[in-house]
C-alpha cells in the first residue's frame, strides 16, 4: 500500500489540491532528508514548526505516511491532556488515513493482536497514567526491540519537557519521564516534536535529550491570515482597534460582532465567532458575560438607537470572501439576530466545558481564558477583544493565545480590540517569530531567540538554568583574559581604520570576521555573541553595525574596565546596531608584554538575547 498517495489522493477529493500540494512537498523532504537515513539503531529527535493554526495536523499526517511508506511499523501521536482534542484526533485519523491499525488510549488489546501486520497508529494525550499505562505495553510486548518506532508529539512544548530540570539530583517530570521510558524502550526512535511555538524547545540543551537534531519548517497556504497580517512590522492595520480610543469597548466589540455576523449568514455563511479573553480568573469570564448579556438586552430594548448603531458597523464592512449584502439587508437580519435571542454567548473555562459543537454554526460570542489557547480551533472567528495582561508574559503563551489566526477568516471583516501595549508585545513576537523562521530557512543549526526586556521567551521551570544564558542588549561585554590567535591577522583587517575618525558604519559580516580572531574565554562567550549577528544577518542580510577603532591604549590589565569614558559615551549613542569597539594595548601593563587586540561588543538597547551553551567555551 502506498500510504502517503492515498493520503494526498484523499484530500485531492475534497478540493484542497494547494493543500496537498505543500503536505507532499514537507513529507518528501522530511521523508528523503531525515527519514530515508534513519539508522535504526539511534534515538533521533526532530522539529516540525509551522505558523499557530497554520494545518500542523495535516502534514503530521503526511509525514506518518511517508514513515510508513518507507517501513516504520509503529506510531505514536501525543496529543495534550485534553478528552475532546485526543477524540477529534482519532476520529480525524480514521476519517483521513487508511491501511492502519488505529488505537486509542485502551486499545492495548488491539494493537497486540495485530502483530503489526499492519501498521500501528496508537494516540495518546499526554496523561500520567495513559503513559505510565501504555510505556509498560510497548515495552513488555517485545515488538520494540527489533522495530523503530515514531512518536509525533503534537504541542510538543506544552507538557512534554522537564519541568525538574533545575531541581536537585537530575529529577524528572512525570509526563517526561515516562516519554523517555516509551522513547528508549524500544531499539530505536524517531521523536518529531510540532509546534507553533518552539521558544522552549530551541532553548534546550543537546544534554538535555529534548533538543531537536533537525527543524523544518512549512509554510502556510496562501489564504492564511497570521502574524504579518494582524501584527506587521511597519503600521498598525485597519483590523486593529486600541481600546483606548473607544468610549464603551464591550458594546463596540458586541456590536462589530452583530453586524459581521448579519453579512456572513445573509450571504449563505455557517458560522460567525467572536472571542473575548479577558483574564485567567473564571470571575472576570462571569463578569464579561454579563455585561455581553447587557449589551444584547440593551439592542433589544433600544431598537432606533441600535439600528443606527449597527448601520455604522454595516458602513464599515468590506467582506472580500463573499458579496456584500446591501445595507438594509444587514441591519434587518442584525434586527432579527437580537429579536429571536440568536445570538449565543458562552463561558469557556476550566469549570464550564464547552463542545465545539456548539460553535460550529450560527452567531456566538465565547468568553474565557487559557482554554482559548492553544489546541482550540474556531471556525469563522472574525471579532477578538483581547485584554488579558501579566506581570512577567511569556512570548510562546501570549502566541497561543492568537486564535484569529487561520484559514476560513474574511480579511476585509476581521477586527482586533487591544490596547496598544499588548498589541507593541504581539508585535514584538511576531518579529521574533519571523527571525526564526528565517533562520531556519537559512540552514542556521543553532537558532538564537531574542525579545524586548520584560518579556519571557517560555516558562523559566524548563530552562536550565546552568547553561541557558542572557545576553543584555545595551551592556557592553569584554573579555578579562583576552587573546587573538594572530595580532598580525587582526592588524591586517583594521588597518584601513585609523584611530582619529570617531567610528565607522561597517557591515556585521566584517565585525564577525574580526571577531573570529578572537580566542573565546569563560568570561567572554564569544560563540553567542556570533550567534547573534548570524541571526540579525539572517532577518537583514546586509545588516550593518558600529566599529570603533583605538591603538597604543595603555591600558593596565585586571583593572576592571576598558573602554574610556569618552569611548564608552560615543558608543552608547549607537542603540540600535551592535556596537565594536577594538582596543589594542600597548602592553606596558601586564597583558604579557603583548600588544594584543581586545575586543568590547554592545547589542542594540532594550533587547535580550538567549544562548544555549553546552558547556564552557
Amino acid at each position: 500500500m502506498q500510504y502517503l498517495k492515498n493520503y494526498l489522493n484523499k484530500i485531492i477529493s475534497r478540493g484542497n489540491e494547494k493543500l496537498a500540494e505543500s503536505i507532499s512537498k514537507t513529507a518528501e523532504d522530511i521523508g528523503k532528508d531525515y527519514i530515508s537515513t534513519f539508522s535504526f539503531t539511534s534515538h533521533e529527535i526532530g522539529l516540525l514548526f509551522g505558523n499557530v493554526q497554520s494545518g500542523k495536523t495535516g502534514q503530521m499526517f503526511g509525514i506518518l505516511s511517508k514513515a510508513a511508506d518507507l517501513g516504520f511499523p509503529v506510531f505514536l501521536i501525543l496529543t495534550t491532556d485534553n478528552v475532546a482534542l485526543q477524540q477529534q484526533t482519532i476520529e480525524r485519523v480514521n476519517s483521513d488515513l487508511e491501511g492502519f491499525c488505529i488505537c486509542g488510549e485502551d486499545d492495548m488489546g488491539k494493537f497486540v493482536e495485530n502483530s503489526l501486520l499492519d501498521p500501528a497508529i496508537i494516540i495518546l494525550k499526554k496523561n500520567n497514567r495513559i503513559l505510565r499505562k501504555w510505556a509498560n505495553t510497548l515495552n513488555t510486548t517485545g515488538f520494540m526491540k527489533g522495530n523503530p518506532l515514531f512518536i509525533i508529539d503534537d504541542e510538543a512544548d506544552a507538557a512534554s519537557l522537564n519541568t525538574f530540570i533545575n531541581r536537585r539530583g537530575n529529577q524528572q517530570s512525570s509526563i517526561n519521564k515516562y516519554l523517555d521510558s516509551i522513547k528508549n524502550g524500544a531499539t530505536s526512535s524517531l521523536y518529531l516534536q510540532v509546534t507553533g511555538t518552539p521558544q522552549a524547545i530551541l532553548l534546550q540543551t543537546l544534554a538535555s535529550g529534548w533538543h531537536p537534531y533537525f527543524t523544518y519548517y512549512f509554510q502556510p497556504g496562501s489564504s492564511y491570515l497570521g502574524g504579518d497580517f494582524f501584527f506587521p512590522s511597519s503600521q498598525k492595520p485597519d483590523c486593529i482597534t486600541f481600546l483606548e480610543t473607544v468610549k464603551e469597548d464591550t458594546k463596540e466589540a458586541v456590536l462589530r460582532h452583530i453586524a459581521v455576523s448579519a453579512q456572513v449568514l445573509a450571504s449563505g455563511g455557517r458560522v460567525c465567532n467572536a472571542l473575548i479573553h479577558p483574564s485567567v480568573r473564571q470571575s472576570a469570564h462571569s463578569t464579561y458575560a454579563k455585561e455581553v448579556k447587557k449589551v444584547l438586552e440593551w439592542c433589544k430594548a433600544n431598537n432606533a438607537e441600535f439600528k443606527a448603531e449597527i448601520a455604522r458597523h454595516v458602513s464599515n464592512l468590506s467582506p472580500q470572501k463573499s458579496d456584500k449584502q446591501p445595507d438594509d439587508v444587514l441591519i434587518s437580519k442584525a434586527e432579527s439576530l437580537v429579536a429571536n435571542d440568536e445570538i449565543s454567548v458562552y463561558i469557556m473555562n476550566g469549570t464550564n466545558e464547552v463542545d465545539s459543537s456548539a460553535y460550529a454554526q450560527g452567531s456566538n460570542i465565547v468568553i474565557g481564558g487559557n482554554t482559548l489557547g492553544r489546541g482550540v480551533t474556531f471556525p469563522g472567528l472574525q471579532t477578538i477583544y483581547y485584554t488579558r495582561t501579566s506581570k512577567k508574559p511569556q512570548a510562546d503563551t501570549m502566541w497561543q493565545h492568537s486564535r484569529m489566526f487561520g484559514y476560513d477568516r474574511d480579511p476585509g471583516m476581521m477586527m482586533i480590540y487591544i490596547d496598544e501595549n499588548l498589541y507593541k508585545l504581539f508585535s514584538d513576537i511576531n518579529a521574533t517569530n519571523n527571525s526564526i523562521i528565517a533562520q531556519i530557512e537559512r540552514g542556521i543549526d543553532d537558532v538564537k531567540i531574542y525579545y524586548p526586556e520584560g518579556l519571557n521567551p517560555t516558562r523559566k521551570n524548563v530552562l536550565d538554568n546552568k547553561h541557558v544564558e542572557i545576553i543584555s542588549g545595551g551592556t557592553n561585554y569584554y573579555p578579562f583574559y583576552p587573546d587573538n590567535d594572530s595580532i598580525e591577522g587582526i592588524s591586517e583587517l583594521l588597518k584601513t581604520f585609523d584611530n582619529t575618525d570617531p567610528y565607522y558604519q561597517v557591515s556585521l559580516r566584517f565585525i564577525k570576521e574580526v571577531l573570529s580572531h578572537i580566542i573565546p574565554s569563560p568570561d567572554f562567550k564569544l560563540s553567542a555573541f556570533m550567534s547573534v549577528l548570524d541571526t540579525m544577518l539572517a532577518d537583514t542580510p546586509t545588516g550593518q553595525g558600529i566599529l570603533i577603532v583605538r591603538r597604543e591604549r595603555d591600558v593596565a590589565q585586571g583593572t576592571g574596565a576598558l573602554l574610556s569614558p569618552n569611548d564608552w559615551k560615543l558608543g552608547g549613542q549607537f542603540t540600535d546596531k551592535p556596537v565594536l569597539t577594538m582596543y589594542q594595548v600597548t602592553g606596558n601593563k601586564g597583558w604579557n608584554g603583548r600588544k594584543l587586540w581586545i575586543p568590547n561588543i554592545k547589542l542594540p538597547h532594550g533587547t535580550m538575547y538567549y544562548d544555549v551553551t553546552e558547556e564552557s567555551e
